[in-house]
């Protein structure tokens, strides 16, 4: 008999919804302060989850919540490089 997995939750930091963590994409932030965005999920780092619509990042960033949840600020042309990216996704 085959065990059901358990699927991992995360809860995107734009529209505040609890989802499965392969919808999502995580945006990191290396030892070296450095914020990008983790498509394959395995950079080390302390990390938030965004959903990949652009809609929920503009929320995001409106409150500020990625700069929140990874204590440090990003610059305006970090969110339009990730904004790009997830488009692009």
């Amino acid at each position: 008999m085959a065990t059901q997995r358990k699927v991992p939750l995360r809860k995107c930091t734009g529209c505040g919804e609890m989802k499965e963590k392969r919808e999502l994409v995580r945006v990191v932030r290396s030892k070296e302060g450095e914020v990008s965005l983790d498509l394959v999920g395995k950079k080390p780092g302390r990390g938030a989850y965004i959903c990949k619509n652009a809609e929920c990042l503009k929320l995001a960033r409106k409150a500020k919540r990625i700069e929140r949840a990874l204590s440090c600020t990003i610059s305006p042309q970090l969110y339009d490089m990730m904004e790009k990216e997830i488009e692009n996704d």
